[in-house]
């Protein structure tokens, strides 16, 4: 009983610090306009970098980048010490990474501080999984940079990035290098992240979807 009360401990906290609106916080904030006014009309790093440059578009990222490794690192402070068996294998450090990973993700996507609205989460999962294994947060982080920069599509790039630690998790536990439960961890995130782009995904089919260093206009 008390290990459910942790892991439901886990999952509110990881979930309000994901709500956190950084990008609107500083949008409103250091530049005194409403990021949800242009652009995808997204809260996140690539909107306010794309509407409002580097520096405000980096500090965006970082602050979401470290609410979600604070949520993981804060999950694994919570869960203890406690053990919680599956076919004779303690994974309470496992279970708990990762609800505080998806849940910061989920947070950041549906705020319930701005009515439900967010982000796509793809720097919360960088940054919960930075806590996790962050070589292969480097690895997908590196592929959706790499991809951004040679289609000038970050959305693209944040897509492949996610299926790219997906794959990179689901081979490390088929080699039982890491629990299977980060696989299933790195394909519910990815899922959540195609699913958060799915407007990009039908304007990249269309031809119609922004490139890297057009600057948005205000949406009607």
């Amino acid at each position: 009983m008390i290990l459910a009360f942790k892991f439901l401990a886990i999952a509110v906290l990881a979930y309000l610090l994901g709500a956190i609106p950084f990008g609107l916080i500083i949008s409103q904030g250091m530049a005194h306009t409403d990021i949800r006014k242009y652009g995808s009309g997204n809260i996140g790093a690539t909107n306010v970098f794309r509407t409002l440059g580097t520096k405000l578009g980096l500090l965006t990222a970082v602050l979401d980048l470290g609410k979600a490794a604070l949520a993981v690192w804060l999950g694994m402070l919570i869960i203890g010490s406690d053990p919680f068996v599956v076919a004779g294998y303690d994974i309470h450090i496992q279970c708990a990474q990762c609800l505080a990973a998806i849940m910061v993700m989920v947070g950041h996507n549906w705020s319930v501080y701005i009515g439900f609205k967010g982000g796509k989460g793809v720097a919360c999962f960088i940054g919960g999984l930075l806590v996790i294994n962050w070589v292969v947060a480097l690895i997908g982080l590196t592929a959706g940079i790499s991809v951004a920069l040679a289609t000038r599509y970050v959305s693209l790039g944040s897509m492949l990035a996610s299926l790219c630690v997906f794959l990179a998790l689901l081979v490390l536990a088929l080699m039982a290098l890491v629990n299977p439960l980060f696989a299933l961890y790195g394909l519910v995130a990815a899922g959540l992240i195609i699913f958060q782009h799915r407007t990009n995904i039908a304007r990249l089919q269309e031809g119609k979807e922004n490139r890297l260093g057009l600057k948005p206009d205000k949406k009607k």
